[in-house]
C-alpha cells in the first residue's frame, strides 16, 4: 500500500511544482481581480495589474490581505464566485469582532478534502482503519475537513465532534479506532480520563494521532503518545484558506508538508513585509491558488514559523514547515520582553507538571504582571503550606530562566482548571479591559 495519497503531487520536483504554481497562480489573479472589487482596489492602490504577474517570482509585487480585511469585506466583499455556486460556508471560532467567513464551491470542498486524505495517508491511514474525529463540526473546519478527508481514503468514520469524552472512549474501545483527530488538549484530557476509567493502552486500537487547531509542544506530543500509546502527528490550516489540511505531518516528524498545489507559503519580516529566505523566522503568508470561492492572495497568517526544503525521508518533496512557534499578534508583551504561552508550557512538561494552566496578565500601577496558574498531578499535592511554596518559588526560578522576567505561580489542586473540548484558552490578559 502506497504511503501517498496522490504520489504524482507529492513527491513532485521543484522545477515541475513551481511551473504548476506559477500556472495556477496567473490565473487565480486574474480571476481575483476581474471578480473582486475590493482586491481590484488594493491591487490599484499598489499599481499592479494581472499583467504583472508572470510566475511565482512575481508573487513579492501584490499586497497582502490582513484578518482586518476579511472583516471590513465581510461577509460577501472578497467573494470570486456567485452565491448560486457556493455550496457552503465555515467560519472561525473568532471572539473578537466580526466573524471570518469562508466560502466554497464544491470543487473547493473536494480539494480540502484531499488534503486530508493526503494528512491521513501520511499517519499510515488505508480504507481498513476506523477514524473517530473528535474536532467540533457546524462552522468549525476540523470536523468537516478530517471528516471528508477520512471518507475519501475509506477509513469507517465516526463523526463523534467533541466533548462527552466517556462516550468518546466507550466507542474507541468498542469500534477500535485506530486513527483519532482532535485538539491536542483533547487529546490529553482523552488520556487522562481513559486511564481514570481503569482502561490501558492495552485497552484501545489506537495507532496514530492527527492534532492541530492550537499551538502545542513536543513535550505535549511525547505526553499524549505515551498516554495513548500512539504516534502523535500534527496538521495545520486556516479557516480563511480551507481549513486543516494546508500542511501534515509525516512518518519523519520534523516539521510539515505544505500542499503547494493549492497553497503558496511565504516568510516574510512582520514588521517590514519583507520576503525572508527558507530557514529563517518569520510570519507565514499563504496564496490560495486553487481557490474558487474565496481565493486569499498573500494572507498574512500571523503565525510565526520556518520554510524547509531539506530533503525528506517519508520521500516528499514538498516543503515543510516548522510548528508554529508563536504567533506575531498572540505574542504577549510584559515589561518589554516577548512571551509567548508555548514557552511556558514547555517549562511545565520539563517540570513534571501537567500542561493545563492559564496565563492572567494585568497591569497594576503602570507595572505588568503576569500570574500562572499551574494544575497539579495528584501525587505533587501536599498538606505542608512549605512544601507547596517551595514547590512554586522553583517552578517561578524556571520560567525566569526561560522568559527572562519573574512570574507569580500559583499551583492549583488537579481538575480545578477548566478543560477546553475545543480550542483550549491559555491567557487572560486583563490590560485590555483597562486601556
Amino acid at each position: 500500500m502506497s504511503n501517498y495519497w496522490n504520489e504524482e503531487i507529492e513527491c513532485m520536483s521543484y522545477e515541475d511544482m513551481r511551473k504548476l504554481q506559477s500556472e495556477r497562480l496567473v490565473a487565480q489573479v486574474k480571476h481575483v481581480y476581474e471578480n473582486v472589487p475590493y482586491y481590484k482596489n488594493l491591487m490599484d492602490e499598489k499599481g499592479v495589474t494581472p499583467d504583472d504577474i508572470q510566475s511565482v517570482d512575481d508573487l513579492h509585487k501584490l499586497p497582502f490581505l490582513t484578518k482586518a480585511d476579511l472583516r471590513d469585506a465581510y461577509p460577501y466583499g472578497l467573494l470570486a464566485k456567485p452565491l448560486s455556486e457556493c455550496v457552503r460556508i465555515q467560519s472561525t471560532s473568532g471572539t473578537t469582532g466580526k466573524r471570518v467567513v469562508a466560502f466554497y464551491t464544491q470543487n473547493d470542498i473536494e480539494l480540502w478534502e484531499n488534503c486530508c486524505a493526503r494528512a491521513i495517508v501520511a499517519v499510515g491511514g488505508t480504507k481498513e482503519d476506523v477514524c473517530q474525529v473528535c474536532y467540533g463540526y457546524g462552522l468549525f473546519t476540523g470536523g468537516p475537513g478530517l471528516n471528508g478527508g477520512s471518507h475519501k481514503v475509506g477509513c469507517l468514520t465516526l463523526p463523534m465532534s467533541s466533548g462527552n469524552t466517556e462516550r468518546q472512549i466507550q466507542f474507541m474501545t468498542d469500534l477500535g479506532s485506530t486513527i483519532l483527530c482532535c485538539t491536542p488538549s483533547y487529546a490529553a484530557y482523552i488520556g487522562e480520563t481513559l486511564h481514570e476509567m481503569g482502561y490501558t493502552t492495552d485497552d484501545i486500537k489506537l495507532k496514530a494521532g492527527i492534532f492541530g487547531a492550537e499551538p502545542w509542544t513536543e513535550e505535549m506530543r511525547h505526553e499524549i503518545e505515551k498516554s495513548l500509546g500512539i504516534k502523535a502527528y500534527d496538521i495545520y490550516g486556516l479557516t480563511e484558506t480551507s481549513g486543516p489540511g494546508v500542511a501534515f505531518e509525516c512518518s519523519e516528524q520534523t516539521g510539515m508538508h505544505i500542499n503547494e498545489d493549492n497553497f503558496i507559503p511565504e516568510i516574510i519580516n512582520p514588521d517590514t513585509g519583507e520576503v525572508l529566505p527558507d530557514g529563517e523566522v518569520g510570519e507565514l503568508v499563504f496564496t490560495s491558488i486553487t481557490k474558487e470561492a474565496f481565493p486569499l492572495l498573500r494572507y498574512r497568517t500571523r503565525d510565526l514559523c520556518v520554510l524547509s526544503r531539506k530533503k525528506c525521508s517519508c520521500g516528499r518533496t514538498l516543503i515543510k514547515m516548522s510548528k508554529p512557534m508563536g504567533r506575531s499578534d498572540d505574542m504577549m508583551i510584559i515589561r518589554g520582553v516577548n512571551v509567548f504561552p508555548s514557552q511556558i508550557e514547555t517549562v511545565l512538561i520539563e517540570q513534571g507538571y501537567t500542561p493545563n494552566y492559564l496565563i492572567e496578565v494585568d497591569r497594576v500601577n503602570n507595572t505588568d504582571t503576569i500570574d500562572v496558574n499551574v494544575e497539579m498531578n495528584p501525587e505533587q499535592l501536599s498538606d505542608k503550606v512549605k512544601d507547596m511554596q517551595q514547590q512554586e518559588r522553583a517552578l517561578a526560578e524556571a520560567m525566569k530562566t526561560m522568559l527572562g522576567i519573574n512570574p507569580k505561580v500559583h499551583l492549583v489542586p488537579p481538575k480545578s482548571i477548566t478543560r477546553s473540548e475545543g480550542k483550549a484558552v491559555r491567557v487572560i490578559d486583563r490590560r485590555k479591559l483597562h486601556d
